[in-house]
């Protein structure tokens, strides 16, 4: 029987429980994938904690997750170009699971050379940034400032904004300076005078702003910005961006733009140039050690389950 990490009640890390799950019917335009990684996010943790049950609940029991890497199972009616047993990594619900169906538009075939835990640590991280990087119009040319450039989706705005042309700052900790660096960016720490710090590097300002972080950054954000806060976004604080007049993007509709992200990433990937840090990867039975360590907070790796089949 297929098996999943479920959990019953709102709360803490302890209520993601192993449960036995139905095998899973591809519609037509799904397939059926055998999970080898799914990766972890912050919503995974929102949702199950209870934080978002008054605006985004779900039913009970639920199994948490939205990406993944596997071998396609089974194929759904009208599926072309998949077939049992190519590798697969996207977007789908219920990712923390041995078993689950995915709609066609939202996978792309795995390349040998993109191993299983980087490409389950990308879906997600990809369409936030590659979506951000859209609606704030990056252009060739430009300065960009990543607020968490150090984190996942951060890392991956840092390079689709550099593959445009742009040039990008980056506030993180001093730990990951030096891959930020070597991505091209220009590194700030993050913190108390973090604004000085940025005007040091950059004097003339900075065309655009995204924040990953959720921190108290949007006002002195616009300031710095050239356009002001039409070219500030959020991805992380939409309180503080109602605040400051400045645009949060959240992922309700996100979806839309896998695909494109999907194909950036793989781009970036044969060029030999993408970069996805990885933390170790925990076994899907161990889903609340990681929970318990994204809540902790201080990441900047991506945090990945595997499944026993991996």
């Amino acid at each position: 029987m297929p098996e999943a990490i479920a959990f019953a009640a709102y709360g803490g890390p302890e209520v993601l429980q192993p449960t036995g799950i139905d095998i899973p019917e591809p519609d037509p335009d799904q397939v059926r994938v055998a999970v080898r990684a799914a990766g972890v996010n912050p919503l995974d943790w929102k949702l199950r904690s209870g934080a978002l049950a008054a605006v985004m609940p779900v039913p009970l029991p639920h199994i948490p997750g939205l990406e993944f890497a596997g071998s396609v199972d089974a194929v759904g009616d009208g599926v072309s170009g998949l077939e049992p047993g190519d590798e697969v990594f996207g977007r789908a619900q219920y990712a923390y699971a041995t078993l689950l169906v995915a709609d066609t538009a939202l996978l792309r075939l795995r390349p040998d050379d993109l191993d299983v835990h980087r490409a389950a640590g990308l879906p997600v991280a990809a369409e936030a940034a590659y979506r951000a990087l859209e609606e704030l119009h990056v252009a060739a040319g430009e300065t960009v400032l990543v607020h968490g450039a150090g984190g996942a989706v951060g890392n991956l705005a840092v390079q689709f904004a550099s593959a445009r042309g742009a040039h990008v700052v980056g506030t993180a900790a001093e730990r990951v300076h030096r891959r930020l660096a070597d991505l091209g960016a220009t590194p700030v720490t993050y913190g108390a005078g973090w604004a000085e710090r940025v005007r040091a590097v950059a004097p003339r300002g900075v065309d655009a702003v995204l924040d990953t972080s959720g921190a108290d950054v949007l006002g002195d954000s616009v300031r710095l910005a050239g356009g002001g806060a039409a070219r500030v976004l959020t991805l992380a604080d939409p309180q503080a961006a109602e605040a400051h007049g400045v645009r949060f993007s959240g992922g309700a509709a996100g979806v839309n733009r896998t695909g494109a992200a999907l194909d950036q990433a793989l781009a970036l990937n044969r060029r030999g140039t993408l970069t996805v840090p990885l933390a170790e990867p925990l076994p899907l039975a161990d889903a609340a050690r990681a929970h318990r360590a994204g809540e902790a907070g201080g990441l900047s790796a991506k945090l990945v389950l595997t499944t026993a089949a991996e």
